[in-house]
Protein backbone atom coordinates (compact mmCIF):
# COMPACT_ATOMS: atom_id res chain seq x y z
CA UNK A 1 0.00 0.00 0.00
CA UNK A 2 3.14 2.38 0.69
CA UNK A 3 4.34 1.92 -2.70
CA UNK A 4 0.89 2.68 -4.27
CA UNK A 5 0.16 5.84 -2.33
CA UNK A 6 4.38 6.24 -3.86
CA UNK A 7 2.54 6.25 -7.32
CA UNK A 8 -0.17 8.81 -6.71
CA UNK A 9 -0.46 10.68 -9.64
CA UNK A 10 -0.49 14.66 -9.88
CA UNK A 11 -4.15 14.22 -9.92
CA UNK A 12 -4.58 11.93 -7.37
CA UNK A 13 -2.33 13.90 -4.78
CA UNK A 14 -4.28 17.00 -5.97
CA UNK A 15 -7.87 15.22 -5.29
CA UNK A 16 -6.24 14.08 -1.62
CA UNK A 17 -5.08 17.87 -1.04
CA UNK A 18 -8.68 18.81 -1.80
CA UNK A 19 -10.19 16.16 0.14
CA UNK A 20 -8.22 17.25 3.28
CA UNK A 21 -9.02 20.61 2.77
CA UNK A 22 -12.64 20.47 2.61
CA UNK A 23 -12.35 17.61 5.76
CA UNK A 24 -10.65 20.55 7.63
CA UNK A 25 -12.84 23.53 6.68
CA UNK A 26 -15.77 21.38 7.05
CA UNK A 27 -15.24 20.81 11.02
CA UNK A 28 -14.04 24.63 11.38
CA UNK A 29 -17.19 25.60 9.72
CA UNK A 30 -18.91 22.84 11.32
CA UNK A 31 -20.60 22.35 7.88
CA UNK A 32 -21.71 18.84 7.18
CA UNK A 33 -22.13 19.01 3.38
CA UNK A 34 -18.65 19.92 2.94
CA UNK A 35 -17.48 17.02 5.07
CA UNK A 36 -19.52 15.02 2.96
CA UNK A 37 -17.95 15.71 -0.30
CA UNK A 38 -14.31 16.32 1.25
CA UNK A 39 -14.52 12.80 2.27
CA UNK A 40 -15.96 11.60 -1.49
CA UNK A 41 -12.64 13.65 -2.79
CA UNK A 42 -10.43 11.93 -0.60
CA UNK A 43 -11.90 8.55 -0.67
CA UNK A 44 -11.43 8.61 -4.14
CA UNK A 45 -7.87 7.94 -4.96
CA UNK A 46 -7.26 6.14 -1.84
CA UNK A 47 -9.94 3.79 -2.96
CA UNK A 48 -7.93 3.41 -6.36
CA UNK A 49 -4.70 2.85 -4.86
CA UNK A 50 -6.42 -0.37 -3.27
CA UNK A 51 -7.76 -1.45 -5.77
CA UNK A 52 -4.64 -1.33 -7.73
CA UNK A 53 -2.75 -2.50 -4.95
CA UNK A 54 -4.64 -5.60 -5.08
CA UNK A 55 -4.06 -5.96 -8.51
CA UNK A 56 -2.30 -9.58 -9.88
CA UNK A 57 -1.59 -9.04 -12.87
CA UNK A 58 0.74 -11.92 -14.78
CA UNK A 59 2.14 -10.34 -17.60
CA UNK A 60 4.76 -12.08 -20.46
CA UNK A 61 6.57 -10.38 -23.00
CA UNK A 62 8.69 -11.40 -25.88
CA UNK A 63 10.72 -9.30 -28.31
CA UNK A 64 12.31 -9.97 -31.29
CA UNK A 65 14.65 -7.41 -33.49
CA UNK A 66 15.08 -7.95 -36.79
CA UNK A 67 18.00 -7.40 -37.79
CA UNK A 68 19.63 -7.38 -35.09
CA UNK A 69 22.56 -6.57 -36.45
CA UNK A 70 22.60 -4.03 -39.54
CA UNK A 71 24.67 -0.52 -41.04
CA UNK A 72 24.45 2.79 -39.83
CA UNK A 73 21.68 4.36 -41.49
CA UNK A 74 19.35 1.72 -41.80
CA UNK A 75 16.19 0.82 -39.72
CA UNK A 76 15.75 -2.65 -37.46
CA UNK A 77 12.04 -3.48 -36.52
CA UNK A 78 11.23 -4.21 -33.10
CA UNK A 79 8.31 -6.69 -32.63
CA UNK A 80 6.87 -6.84 -28.69
CA UNK A 81 4.42 -9.73 -27.66
CA UNK A 82 2.73 -8.43 -24.93
CA UNK A 83 0.69 -11.58 -22.79
CA UNK A 84 -1.64 -11.37 -20.33
CA UNK A 85 -1.16 -14.83 -18.62
CA UNK A 86 -3.67 -15.05 -15.38
CA UNK A 87 -7.60 -15.37 -15.75
CA UNK A 88 -8.05 -11.87 -14.40
CA UNK A 89 -8.39 -9.10 -17.80
CA UNK A 90 -5.88 -6.24 -17.18
CA UNK A 91 -6.80 -2.94 -16.62
CA UNK A 92 -5.46 0.15 -18.72
CA UNK A 93 -1.47 -0.60 -19.53
CA UNK A 94 1.12 2.45 -20.35
CA UNK A 95 3.72 0.25 -21.92
CA UNK A 96 7.14 1.86 -22.40
CA UNK A 97 10.05 0.01 -24.52
CA UNK A 98 13.18 1.51 -22.65
CA UNK A 99 15.76 2.74 -26.08
CA UNK A 100 18.36 4.60 -25.99
CA UNK A 101 18.24 8.25 -27.16
CA UNK A 102 20.35 7.36 -29.77
CA UNK A 103 18.52 4.63 -31.59
CA UNK A 104 15.03 7.50 -31.68
CA UNK A 105 14.03 7.95 -27.62
CA UNK A 106 10.73 6.37 -25.88
CA UNK A 107 8.84 3.41 -27.76
CA UNK A 108 4.97 4.51 -25.72
CA UNK A 109 1.79 2.28 -26.02
CA UNK A 110 -1.31 2.28 -24.31
CA UNK A 111 -3.51 -1.14 -24.00
CA UNK A 112 -7.14 -0.40 -22.71
CA UNK A 113 -7.25 -4.19 -21.86
CA UNK A 114 -5.97 -7.62 -22.30
CA UNK A 115 -8.36 -10.31 -21.83
CA UNK A 116 -7.53 -13.66 -19.72
CA UNK A 117 -4.61 -15.86 -21.78
CA UNK A 118 -4.80 -13.07 -24.39
CA UNK A 119 -1.68 -11.32 -26.31
CA UNK A 120 -1.23 -8.27 -28.13
CA UNK A 121 1.03 -7.65 -31.12
CA UNK A 122 3.50 -4.34 -30.91
CA UNK A 123 6.04 -3.07 -33.32
CA UNK A 124 7.90 -0.23 -33.90
CA UNK A 125 11.79 1.11 -35.94
CA UNK A 126 14.59 2.01 -34.65
CA UNK A 127 17.79 3.52 -36.14
CA UNK A 128 21.09 4.82 -35.56
CA UNK A 129 23.30 6.97 -37.61
CA UNK A 130 25.97 6.04 -34.76
CA UNK A 131 27.90 2.22 -34.79
CA UNK A 132 27.97 1.23 -31.35
CA UNK A 133 26.58 -1.61 -29.43
CA UNK A 134 22.86 -0.50 -27.97
CA UNK A 135 20.88 -2.36 -25.55
CA UNK A 136 16.95 -2.58 -26.29
CA UNK A 137 14.64 -2.96 -23.38
CA UNK A 138 13.58 -3.74 -20.56
CA UNK A 139 10.04 -3.16 -20.83
CA UNK A 140 8.22 -1.59 -18.49
CA UNK A 141 4.53 -1.80 -17.63
CA UNK A 142 2.55 1.33 -15.97
CA UNK A 143 -0.74 0.21 -14.55
CA UNK A 144 -3.56 2.83 -13.99
CA UNK A 145 -6.41 3.37 -12.72
CA UNK A 146 -9.62 4.45 -14.96
CA UNK A 147 -9.35 7.63 -13.14
CA UNK A 148 -5.63 8.71 -13.67
CA UNK A 149 -5.44 8.53 -9.80
CA UNK A 150 -2.15 6.36 -9.35
CA UNK A 151 0.13 4.38 -11.15
CA UNK A 152 2.09 1.39 -10.57
CA UNK A 153 5.57 0.73 -12.49
CA UNK A 154 6.75 -2.79 -13.30
CA UNK A 155 9.54 -3.54 -15.34
CA UNK A 156 10.65 -6.79 -17.01
CA UNK A 157 14.04 -8.11 -17.13
CA UNK A 158 14.53 -9.66 -20.58
CA UNK A 159 16.65 -6.86 -22.86
CA UNK A 160 17.98 -7.15 -26.02
CA UNK A 161 21.01 -5.95 -28.24
CA UNK A 162 20.82 -4.31 -31.09
CA UNK A 163 24.85 -4.23 -33.04
CA UNK A 164 24.91 -0.80 -35.69
CA UNK A 165 28.15 -1.77 -37.66
CA UNK A 166 29.57 0.65 -40.04
CA UNK A 167 28.98 1.65 -43.49
CA UNK A 168 29.81 -1.43 -46.10
CA UNK A 169 30.52 -0.31 -49.39
CA UNK A 170 30.00 -3.34 -52.23
CA UNK A 171 33.12 -4.00 -54.08
CA UNK A 172 33.44 -5.48 -56.98
CA UNK A 173 33.65 -9.32 -57.70
CA UNK A 174 37.05 -10.78 -57.34
CA UNK A 175 39.59 -11.09 -54.63
CA UNK A 176 43.53 -9.84 -54.36
CA UNK A 177 45.64 -12.93 -54.93
CA UNK A 178 47.45 -14.05 -51.56
CA UNK A 179 48.95 -17.27 -50.52
CA UNK A 180 47.28 -20.53 -50.45
CA UNK A 181 47.75 -22.28 -47.09
CA UNK A 182 46.15 -25.36 -45.75
CA UNK A 183 46.24 -27.86 -42.84
CA UNK A 184 48.28 -30.36 -44.43
CA UNK A 185 50.53 -30.73 -47.67
CA UNK A 186 48.88 -30.06 -51.84
CA UNK A 187 46.79 -32.84 -52.88
CA UNK A 188 49.81 -33.16 -56.07
CA UNK A 189 52.35 -32.88 -53.45
CA UNK A 190 50.92 -35.95 -51.56
CA UNK A 191 49.79 -38.20 -54.90
CA UNK A 192 53.28 -37.65 -56.01
CA UNK A 193 54.77 -39.05 -53.05
CA UNK A 194 52.81 -41.49 -51.77
CA UNK A 195 50.41 -42.48 -54.45
CA UNK A 196 46.44 -42.04 -55.22
CA UNK A 197 45.75 -45.31 -52.89
CA UNK A 198 48.33 -44.58 -50.20
CA UNK A 199 48.44 -41.05 -49.68
CA UNK A 200 50.56 -39.30 -46.88
CA UNK A 201 48.36 -39.62 -43.41
CA UNK A 202 48.51 -37.65 -40.32
CA UNK A 203 47.39 -38.20 -36.51
CA UNK A 204 43.14 -38.55 -35.89
CA UNK A 205 41.61 -35.25 -34.25
CA UNK A 206 38.56 -35.15 -33.29
CA UNK A 207 36.02 -34.27 -35.25
CA UNK A 208 37.71 -36.08 -38.54
CA UNK A 209 35.34 -37.86 -40.37
CA UNK A 210 35.87 -41.88 -39.84
CA UNK A 211 35.49 -42.25 -43.16
CA UNK A 212 38.77 -41.00 -43.74
CA UNK A 213 40.75 -43.56 -41.41
CA UNK A 214 43.68 -44.82 -43.27
CA UNK A 215 43.84 -47.97 -41.65
CA UNK A 216 47.32 -49.47 -43.32
CA UNK A 217 48.84 -46.35 -41.44
CA UNK A 218 46.58 -47.28 -38.24
CA UNK A 219 47.83 -50.62 -38.46
CA UNK A 220 51.43 -49.83 -38.55
CA UNK A 221 51.54 -47.21 -36.23
CA UNK A 222 49.27 -48.29 -33.59
CA UNK A 223 47.14 -45.21 -33.46
CA UNK A 224 44.27 -43.87 -36.06
CA UNK A 225 45.50 -42.29 -38.53
CA UNK A 226 43.26 -39.93 -41.54
CA UNK A 227 44.12 -39.59 -45.04
CA UNK A 228 45.19 -35.66 -45.67
CA UNK A 229 44.18 -35.44 -49.63
CA UNK A 230 40.90 -33.52 -49.10
CA UNK A 231 42.35 -30.88 -47.02
CA UNK A 232 41.46 -27.67 -48.72
CA UNK A 233 43.88 -25.07 -49.45
CA UNK A 234 42.36 -21.57 -48.24
CA UNK A 235 44.01 -18.10 -49.16
CA UNK A 236 45.13 -16.42 -46.53
CA UNK A 237 45.48 -12.74 -45.21
CA UNK A 238 45.81 -10.02 -42.82
CA UNK A 239 43.66 -7.03 -42.16
CA UNK A 240 45.20 -4.16 -40.74
CA UNK A 241 43.90 -1.24 -38.99
CA UNK A 242 45.59 2.12 -37.74
CA UNK A 243 43.29 2.92 -34.68
CA UNK A 244 45.76 5.90 -33.13
CA UNK A 245 44.21 8.61 -32.45
CA UNK A 246 46.88 11.09 -33.19
CA UNK A 247 46.72 9.06 -36.77
CA UNK A 248 43.27 10.79 -37.71
CA UNK A 249 41.44 14.13 -37.60
CA UNK A 250 37.48 15.19 -37.65
CA UNK A 251 34.88 14.21 -35.67
CA UNK A 252 31.45 12.51 -36.33
CA UNK A 253 30.84 10.17 -39.78
CA UNK A 254 32.86 12.37 -41.51
CA UNK A 255 35.72 11.97 -39.94
CA UNK A 256 39.04 10.12 -41.07
CA UNK A 257 38.82 7.50 -38.29
CA UNK A 258 34.80 6.72 -39.32
CA UNK A 259 36.39 6.52 -42.91
CA UNK A 260 38.54 3.83 -42.04
CA UNK A 261 36.69 1.55 -40.02
CA UNK A 262 34.35 1.41 -42.88
CA UNK A 263 37.09 1.19 -45.32
CA UNK A 264 38.15 -1.74 -43.16
CA UNK A 265 34.80 -3.40 -42.55
CA UNK A 266 34.16 -3.67 -46.62
CA UNK A 267 37.42 -4.93 -47.04
CA UNK A 268 37.48 -7.87 -44.22
CA UNK A 269 33.55 -8.44 -45.42
CA UNK A 270 34.28 -8.37 -49.36
CA UNK A 271 37.46 -10.74 -48.49
CA UNK A 272 35.67 -13.23 -45.94
CA UNK A 273 32.97 -14.10 -48.80
CA UNK A 274 35.02 -14.83 -51.11
CA UNK A 275 36.54 -17.76 -48.92
CA UNK A 276 39.44 -15.85 -47.46
CA UNK A 277 40.86 -16.80 -44.30
CA UNK A 278 41.43 -13.59 -42.34
CA UNK A 279 43.04 -12.35 -39.01
CA UNK A 280 42.41 -8.66 -38.04
CA UNK A 281 45.13 -6.91 -36.23
CA UNK A 282 45.21 -3.39 -35.23
CA UNK A 283 47.92 -1.37 -34.02
CA UNK A 284 47.49 -2.61 -30.81
CA UNK A 285 47.35 -6.54 -31.54
CA UNK A 286 45.85 -8.97 -32.60
CA UNK A 287 42.30 -8.73 -32.86
CA UNK A 288 40.58 -11.80 -34.45
CA UNK A 289 42.76 -14.67 -35.02
CA UNK A 290 42.55 -16.83 -37.97
CA UNK A 291 40.99 -19.41 -36.74
CA UNK A 292 37.72 -17.40 -36.42
CA UNK A 293 37.74 -17.08 -40.28
CA UNK A 294 37.64 -20.82 -40.68
CA UNK A 295 35.30 -21.20 -38.31
CA UNK A 296 32.72 -19.44 -41.00
CA UNK A 297 32.57 -16.68 -38.36
CA UNK A 298 34.87 -13.87 -39.47
CA UNK A 299 32.31 -11.43 -40.81
CA UNK A 300 30.26 -11.30 -37.57
CA UNK A 301 33.04 -11.43 -35.68
CA UNK A 302 34.49 -8.71 -37.66
CA UNK A 303 31.66 -6.28 -37.93
CA UNK A 304 30.88 -6.92 -34.21
CA UNK A 305 34.29 -5.79 -33.33
CA UNK A 306 34.48 -2.86 -35.52
CA UNK A 307 31.05 -1.69 -34.12
CA UNK A 308 32.64 -0.51 -30.80
CA UNK A 309 36.27 -0.04 -31.64
CA UNK A 310 37.50 3.58 -30.83
CA UNK A 311 40.60 5.29 -31.05
CA UNK A 312 43.31 3.85 -29.20
CA UNK A 313 45.72 6.49 -27.09
CA UNK A 314 48.92 4.62 -28.27
CA UNK A 315 51.16 6.34 -30.37
CA UNK A 316 53.67 3.91 -31.85
CA UNK A 317 52.68 1.14 -34.48
CA UNK A 318 54.97 -1.81 -32.87
CA UNK A 319 52.95 -3.92 -31.18
CA UNK A 320 50.49 -4.33 -34.72
CA UNK A 321 53.49 -4.50 -36.87
CA UNK A 322 54.94 -7.41 -35.25
CA UNK A 323 51.32 -9.19 -34.93
CA UNK A 324 51.86 -8.75 -38.82
CA UNK A 325 54.82 -9.86 -39.25
CA UNK A 326 53.93 -12.81 -37.44
CA UNK A 327 50.88 -13.29 -39.83
CA UNK A 328 53.43 -13.09 -42.69
CA UNK A 329 55.96 -15.43 -41.10
CA UNK A 330 53.35 -18.26 -41.51
CA UNK A 331 53.07 -17.75 -45.19
CA UNK A 332 55.62 -19.75 -47.23
CA UNK A 333 58.75 -17.78 -47.67
CA UNK A 334 56.97 -15.16 -46.77
CA UNK A 335 53.49 -15.26 -49.15
CA UNK A 336 50.35 -13.85 -48.55
CA UNK A 337 48.18 -10.75 -48.44
CA UNK A 338 48.39 -7.61 -46.36
CA UNK A 339 45.69 -4.68 -46.60
CA UNK A 340 46.65 -2.31 -44.38
CA UNK A 341 43.85 0.62 -43.75
CA UNK A 342 46.18 3.42 -42.44
CA UNK A 343 45.87 7.05 -41.02
CA UNK A 344 48.66 9.67 -41.28
CA UNK A 345 52.09 8.27 -40.92
CA UNK A 346 55.57 10.59 -40.45
CA UNK A 347 58.11 9.23 -42.27
CA UNK A 348 60.00 7.19 -40.05
CA UNK A 349 56.60 5.44 -39.21
CA UNK A 350 55.91 4.65 -43.28
CA UNK A 351 59.74 3.07 -43.48
CA UNK A 352 58.76 1.26 -40.75
CA UNK A 353 55.41 -0.12 -42.64
CA UNK A 354 57.49 -0.10 -45.69
CA UNK A 355 59.68 -2.79 -44.34
CA UNK A 356 56.81 -5.23 -42.76
CA UNK A 357 56.77 -6.46 -46.50
CA UNK A 358 58.88 -9.97 -47.26
CA UNK A 359 59.07 -12.06 -50.14
CA UNK A 360 56.20 -12.13 -52.87
CA UNK A 361 53.34 -11.09 -50.12
CA UNK A 362 50.98 -9.06 -51.72
CA UNK A 363 50.10 -5.66 -49.67
CA UNK A 364 47.60 -3.18 -49.91
CA UNK A 365 47.91 0.12 -48.36
CA UNK A 366 44.90 1.82 -48.07
CA UNK A 367 45.59 5.49 -46.85
CA UNK A 368 42.86 7.43 -45.42
CA UNK A 369 42.42 11.32 -45.89
CA UNK A 370 46.41 11.65 -45.43
CA UNK A 371 45.83 15.15 -46.26
CA UNK A 372 44.51 17.49 -42.72
CA UNK A 373 43.04 20.68 -44.40
CA UNK A 374 44.48 23.02 -41.63
CA UNK A 375 48.17 20.97 -42.12
CA UNK A 376 48.29 20.45 -46.16
CA UNK A 377 49.38 17.62 -47.08
CA UNK A 378 50.80 16.50 -44.09
CA UNK A 379 53.60 14.42 -45.34
CA UNK A 380 51.22 11.71 -47.92
CA UNK A 381 52.34 11.70 -50.84
CA UNK A 382 55.44 11.02 -49.03
CA UNK A 383 54.49 8.06 -47.11
CA UNK A 384 52.54 6.80 -50.84
CA UNK A 385 56.21 7.05 -52.38
CA UNK A 386 57.97 5.13 -49.71
CA UNK A 387 55.46 2.48 -49.74
CA UNK A 388 55.40 2.01 -53.32
CA UNK A 389 59.43 1.96 -53.05
CA UNK A 390 59.24 -1.34 -50.93
CA UNK A 391 56.20 -3.00 -52.99
CA UNK A 392 53.27 -1.81 -51.44
CA UNK A 393 50.44 -1.36 -53.81
CA UNK A 394 49.28 2.13 -52.90
CA UNK A 395 45.53 3.85 -53.02
CA UNK A 396 44.20 7.27 -51.36
CA UNK A 397 40.99 7.60 -50.25
CA UNK A 398 39.24 10.07 -48.18
CA UNK A 399 36.43 8.85 -48.01
CA UNK A 400 34.98 4.90 -47.93
CA UNK A 401 32.68 5.89 -50.77
CA UNK A 402 35.82 5.84 -53.63
CA UNK A 403 36.93 2.75 -51.88
CA UNK A 404 35.34 0.52 -54.93
CA UNK A 405 37.10 2.52 -57.87
CA UNK A 406 40.07 2.29 -55.81
CA UNK A 407 39.93 -1.72 -55.41
CA UNK A 408 39.52 -1.91 -59.03
CA UNK A 409 42.82 -0.27 -59.55
CA UNK A 410 44.58 -1.91 -56.91
CA UNK A 411 43.26 -5.44 -58.01
CA UNK A 412 44.71 -4.57 -61.85
CA UNK A 413 47.95 -3.21 -60.28
CA UNK A 414 48.44 -6.73 -58.84
CA UNK A 415 47.71 -8.44 -61.57
CA UNK A 416 50.31 -6.37 -63.58
CA UNK A 417 52.87 -6.98 -61.32
CA UNK A 418 52.22 -10.90 -61.32
CA UNK A 419 53.10 -10.29 -65.22
CA UNK A 420 55.94 -8.19 -64.74
CA UNK A 421 55.08 -5.58 -65.98
CA UNK A 422 54.75 -1.85 -64.54
CA UNK A 423 51.60 -1.42 -62.23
Amino acid sequence: MRRALAGLTTRGRSFVAAGATAIVCAFILGERDLLRAGVLVLALPLLSTLALSRTRYRLACARRLDPSRLPVGHESRVDLRMENVSRLPSGLLLVEDQVPYTLGGRARFVLDRIEPHGSRELSYRIRSDVRGRYRVGPMVVRLADPFGMVELVRSFSLADTLTVTPTIVPLPSGRLSGAWTGGGDSIARTVSTAGEDDVAPREYRHGDDLRRVHWRSTARRGELMVRREEQHWQSSGTLFLDTRRTAHHGDGPGASFEQAVSIAASIGVHLGRGGMGLRFVTDLGESLPSSVAYEGAFEGALLDNLAVIRTSTGRALTPGLAALRGALGHGREGDGLVVAVLGALSAEEARTVAAVRRGTATCVAVLVDVADPDLGDGGGADTARLLRAAGWRVVTLRSATELAAAWVQADQATEDLARGTSP
